[in-house]
């Protein structure tokens, strides 16, 4: 496979200097222009005695026309307004008007900067760190990636449809070709077939590179792998091959780890929880440096299962360290513990009346942690799109593959808590109300990424990414369209009753405006 989903950096840059001069032009330029129409109106108020005169020009010298073409252009620059504000949330995610006033209008009017950072990331001497970038959003291995031959094939068979996206393979075929090199110094023939074989796109044309490697050298670790994440169609196939590549794999760390790995996920989905949990470990003791490839998160999700609560802290408690980077399993699974203490007692009413205790305080406090971390789980879980989407091969932290893909796994543990679903779908919202602007300013983590909407559009199939809430201001433009086009409409077909309604409304205004004067 070849890799295509890499972006131009000089496009990206050029988009980037657009947006920045569209945000510049739209806030200064229309700041320029309205204070100078203020600065003149103040001159000329007493000087022409427009104060006097502003009555009599709208009362009697404007006709029905006039009404119509005034409410005709506010339609058409509504409507401009609309299809700008549309098309921007379409490619970025977020309403251009919004971020512009989070951006320029809040720093001015006394808002907090929106560069500064709180929380977790403040530096030893005190100073904020800065917020990421935008090449931080990157992906990372799903640790619960299901088997394609056995589980990913199952769905296309049952459905017609494809549950992994080219972007997510081409980024599986990079990680086995990193992974499955070899320790020696040169290529051996069956190697560079196999290095070919992850590169193909056929899942057949796959599939008979392996055998081809095989018939090579029938001890290549790396053909038998292939095999059984791509061709055995149940679990227990999929073992027996994994147990054939161990046996022959060697001293090559990177496919020693791989393939443990995978044959405690056959175990953990065979029902043989406890010697999955033993292989975990094991493999995380033998291994303690490859802590990247975060084997913790199998641990937690097979020790949730067991219900071994005890241990899973104990988990928690090495992992859920300020030094090393989050994850939503890390998250959530430390909110479902807290949660689980007090869930089944949890009433919102009684809770409203008598305020909230130590335990059920602190419960709130880790599901608003969790939410601002990935603040899409709760709707994935309370929706429960399990049955609708696999998850990705690859995930992107904080994003929506990540959250589909902890709710496939995990929604199984949070209905078992009695209450504890409750108490989130009770308590999640709370977060926006600590942090009501999260693209800006995060209160335990950094600002919340803008770029994960793009990025998990190319993991996910189109159909699977949750539909976004429409902004605010989109729905204002919307409704400022449609009002003053029927303006326009009745104004046009009943010149002079909207014209005498017009007059009144001016009238009126004119006549509470000398009021509130005096």
């Amino acid at each position: 496979m070849e890799d295509t989903a890499g972006s131009n950096p000089q496009s990206l840059g050029f988009t980037e200097k657009l947006k920045s001069w569209l945000s510049w032009s739209w806030t200064y330029v229309c700041f320029i222009w309205f204070g100078m129409v203020l600065i003149m109106i103040y001159v000329l108020w007493s000087p022409l005695k427009l104060q006097e005169s502003l009555t009599s020009v709208f009362l009697n010298t404007l006709t029905p026309k006039f009404y119509v073409a005034l409410t005709g252009t506010s339609s058409l620059i509504s409507g401009l307004i609309l299809i700008f504000e549309w098309w921007y949330f379409r490619k970025y995610g977020t309403s251009f008007i919004e971020q512009v006033s989070v951006s320029h209008l809040r720093p001015l009017l006394g808002g907090v900067e929106s560069s500064s950072t709180t929380g977790l990331f403040a530096s030893v001497n005190g100073e904020a760190e800065p917020r990421p970038s935008v090449s931080e959003c990157k992906v990372w291995r799903n640790p619960l990636n299901l088997f394609r031959g056995a589980e990913y094939n199952r769905y296309t068979w049952v459905t017609g449809k494809e549950p992994l996206t080219y972007y997510d393979m081409n980024l599986s075929a990079q990680d086995h070709q990193t992974f499955f090199t070899g320790d020696t110094p040169q290529l051996r023939p069956e190697d560079a077939v196999m290095q070919k074989a992850w590169r193909e796109r056929n899942p057949q044309a796959r599939i008979r590179a392996a055998y081809q490697a095989i018939e090579m050298n029938h001890e290549c670790a790396a053909a038998y792998v292939l095999l059984a994440e791509e061709e055995a169609t149940t679990i227990t196939e999929a073992e027996r091959l994994f147990k054939k590549a161990l046996s022959i794999a060697g001293k090559d760390i990177n496919l020693l780890v791989y393939i443990k790995r995978r044959l405690a996920m056959c175990a953990r989905k065979l029902g043989r929880i406890k010697e999955a949990v033993k292989m975990m470990r094991d493999l995380m003791k033998e291994f303690p440096l490859l802590g990247m490839l975060n084997i913790h998160e199998n641990l937690l999700e097979a020790l949730l299962e067991l219900q071994a609560y005890a241990d899973v802290q104990a988990v928690l408690a090495k992992y859920d360290d300020i030094s090393l980077p989050k994850s939503a399993t890390i998250c959530y699974t430390s909110a479902l513990l807290k949660a689980r203490a007090v869930s089944d007692k949890f009433s919102p009413e009684a809770a409203s009346r008598r305020g909230l205790s130590t335990a059920e305080m602190n419960a709130v406090e880790a599901i608003h942690r969790a939410v601002e971390f990935n603040p899409h789980v709760p709707k994935v879980i309370l929706i429960e799109m399990k049955s609708l989407i696999l998850p990705p091969e690859h995930i992107l932290k904080r994003g929506d593959s990540e959250a589909i893909a902890y709710a496939f796994f995990h929604l199984q543990h949070w209905k078992r808590a009695e209450g504890a679903l409750n108490l989130l779908h009770c308590t999640w919202e709370g977060t926006f109300r600590i942090i009501p602007y999260p693209l800006e300013k995060g209160h335990l983590f950094y600002p919340y990424p803008g770029c994960t909407e793009t990025a998990d559009r190319e993991l996910l199939p189109c159909v699977c990414v949750p539909e976004e809430e429409l902004p605010f201001f989109i729905l204002f433009t919307a409704g400022l369209c449609s009002f003053t086009a029927m303006l326009a409409m009745l104004t046009h077909q009943f010149p002079e009753l909207m014209g005498v309604f017009a007059k009144a409304l001016v009238l009126f205004l004119f006549v509470m405006g000398k009021i509130e004067g005096r």
